[in-house]
C-alpha cells in the first residue's frame, strides 16, 4: 500500500531551541522519499522518527543557510556509512554550489554512493526531475541570499465510472485491457471515465511574498510554508525576507490549498497556537497544522 506523508523532523528558524531542532522535512510518497532542507541535528531526528537513510532518494535544499542546510554533511555521510543501494539525487541553488562541495566533503570519511546532483537555475517554474509517481519543480523565492522552493505533481489518472462500464458492457478484465490500450470494441476510456486530478504538495521555505509562493502554492493538497513571524513583526518579516504567519494564510487561501503546515517559527515567541490564529484571521478555512517537530502529517486524500 502506497504511504504519502510528511515527516517534520525540526521546524526552529536560525538556531535549535529546547524544543524546537532546526530544520527537516521527509516527504514520504509511494516508496520514494524526498528531505527537504536537513539543518543541524537532522541525522539525530531521523532516528528519533524512525527515518533510516535508505528512506532517502532525493535531498531538496532550498538555500544555503545554516538552519536549512548544516545537516547535509551528516546526512550524506550516513548515506554512505549506510551504503544506501538507490541512486540519491541532490537540488539546490546552483549559486550555492561551493557550499554543497564543503558540506558534502566537510569531513574524512569513505563514499560508498555517488550522490548526483541536479541544481536549480532560472526563473519560472523550472522541471527538476520526471518519474512515472510525480514531476519534480523549483521556482524562485525572495530571500537574501538565492532561494528556491519545490513543487511535487502527480500526473493526472482517470477513475472508470461503473456505471458505464455496465452500459457499455465492459467487465471483469476487459476493463484493464481498455484502461492499459485506451479503446476496446469502439469503446475510448474517456467514454467511461472521469479525470482522476493528481495531488499536488509544495514547500516553501524562507522568502518574502513574491510571485513564486503563489506559483507553487496553487492547488496543493499540502503545502508546507515558513511562518517565521507574527503580524505585529511585520516590517521585520519584510526586511529578514520571511513571511508572517498571516502572510502564510493569506497565501494558502489564495491558492486554494487544502491542508497547510505552519513551521520555521522565530524562537522570540512562546505561543504556537498564535501562529494557526493569524492564519485563520487571514482567511484560510482548511486543515491547518502548526507544526511540531516529529509531527507526521498524512498528504490529504484525493477530493
Amino acid at each position: 500500500m502506497s504511504v504519502r506523508e510528511l515527516v517534520v523532523l525540526g521546524t526552529a528558524s536560525q538556531v535549535p531551541t529546547r524544543r524546537r531542532n532546526h530544520n527537516g522535512y521527509l516527504l514520504r510518497w509511494d516508496g520514494q522519499g524526498l528531505l527537504f532542507d536537513p539543518g543541524e541535528g537532522t541525522q539525530r531526528q531521523m532516528l528519533r522518527a524512525g527515518v533510516a537513510a535508505h528512506d532517502i532518494d532525493r535531498l531538496c535544499v532550498t538555500h544555503f543557510h545554516g538552519d536549512h542546510a548544516l545537516g547535509l554533511a551528516g546526512v550524506i555521510q550516513r548515506i554512505n556509512l549506510d551504503r544506501v543501494p538507490h541512486e540519491v539525487t541532490a537540488h539546490y541553488p546552483a549559486s550555492g554550489q561551493h557550499f554543497y562541495e564543503r558540506l558534502a566533503h566537510a569531513t574524512a570519511y569513505r563514499e560508498t554512493v555517488a550522490v548526483s546532483t541536479a541544481p536549480v537555475a532560472g526563473d519560472g517554474l523550472v522541471t527538476l526531475a520526471e518519474t512515472p509517481a510525480y514531476t519534480l519543480s523549483a521556482h524562485r523565492l525572495s530571500h537574501p541570499v538565492e532561494a528556491y522552493g519545490y513543487r511535487l505533481t502527480e500526473p493526472d489518472g482517470r477513475t472508470m465510472l461503473p456505471a458505464l462500464l455496465a452500459e457499455h458492457g465492459i467487465a471483469g478484465p476487459d476493463v484493464g485491457r481498455l484502461q492499459r490500450e485506451g479503446e476496446l470494441r469502439g469503446v475510448r476510456v474517456e467514454d467511461v471515465s472521469r479525470v482522476r486530478r493528481g495531488q499536488r504538495f509544495a514547500f516553501v521555505m524562507d522568502t518574502r511574498l513574491c510571485a513564486g509562493v503563489a506559483a507553487l502554492a496553487e492547488g496543493c493538497d499540502l503545502l508546507v510554508i515558513e511562518s517565521t513571524f507574527l503580524e505585529a513583526d511585520e516590517a521585520m518579516a519584510a526586511d529578514f525576507g520571511h513571511l508572517t504567519a498571516g502572510q502564510a494564510g493569506a497565501a494558502a487561501r489564495d491558492a486554494g490549498v487544502r491542508h497547510l503546515v505552519l513551521t520555521h517559527f522565530s524562537q522570540r515567541y512562546d505561543d504556537p497556537a498564535a501562529f494557526g490564529r493569524e492564519a485563520r484571521a487571514a482567511g484560510f478555512t482548511g486543515t491547518l497544522t502548526v507544526a511540531d517537530d516529529l509531527t507526521r502529517v498524512p498528504v490529504p486524500h484525493r477530493a
